[in-house]
């Protein structure tokens, strides 16, 4: 008969907290399931865009070396033996071992092309090109004289970034939500409204519009030029676009 009874209060007590555990469940499904505050106004959707200039810190440079020979293996030992003079050059320069990063290594056959006839291997000619990152700016020009004069015969660039754009880009961020403001601001206006409320903001992205790569020394080898190359840093532009809907009422 224990038993019996202390079955029945178990089973009571669980049927009593049905209820209860279902309108927990049911009060949480409707929290989920709470819809967004109806606009009572006019929605305005405004894209705008923040834009900072800064002075740039970094120069990123692609040295390289280009040789050729009669076979594969010499061209690739006579390569290897000028490039690593062209990196320690850049070493003793005062350049940092992570700013140095070799981007591409290169063999191809050179051909002889007759009429009718298939093509005959000649020779090889071999390439290894090496990223360079140059933190100081204004010393990038001569450092890359001193590379032509060390046998690097390949020379691209240079593309110049600023190195920590983030606080940067906080000002054209804020400069973007400034200006979408005001431009809501003039049609509030223009319409007989006012601006009640920010409802929603979104970020596009931010760009820091690197310069396009310049063949600098390919130019002043040509000119015959004994005057060092120059590498003038300028500004660079750093933007952020941003999407703001607001209320008008």
């Amino acid at each position: 008969m224990t038993r019996i009874s202390l079955r029945r209060s178990l089973a009571r007590a669980i049927v009593m907290a049905m209820p209860t555990v279902l309108a927990a469940g049911a009060a949480d499904a409707q929290t989920v399931a709470t819809p967004v505050p109806v606009i009572q106004g006019t929605r305005l959707d405004i894209v705008a865009e923040g834009e900072v200039t800064r002075v740039p810190d970094i120069a990123t440079i692609g040295a390289g070396v280009v040789t050729q020979a009669s076979t594969a293996a010499a061209a690739m030992a006579e390569n290897a033996t000028r490039m690593a003079a062209t990196v320690a050059a850049l070493r003793r320069a005062g350049v940092a071992d992570r700013d140095i990063q070799t981007s591409a290594i290169n063999l191809n056959p050179q051909y002889r092309y007759g009429e009718n006839v298939p093509p005959v291997i000649t020779g090889y000619q071999a390439s290894n090109q090496v990223n360079v990152r140059f933190r100081d700016v204004k010393r990038a020009g001569a450092i890359l004289d001193m590379l032509v004069a060390q046998g690097a015969n390949q020379i691209n660039g240079p593309t110049l970034s600023v190195d920590k754009p983030e606080a940067a880009l906080d000002e054209a961020r804020t400069a973007a939500i400034a200006t979408a403001r005001a431009r809501a601001e003039l049609y509030a206006r223009a319409a007989g409204l006012s601006v009640k409320r920010i409802l929603s903001i979104s970020e596009g992205g931010g760009s820091g519009q690197p310069q396009p790569p310049m063949p600098i020394m390919a130019a002043a080898m040509k000119r015959g030029a004994v005057a060092d190359s120059a590498v003038e840093a300028g500004e660079q532009k750093l933007s952020v676009s941003v999407s703001v809907t607001f209320e008008l009422q």
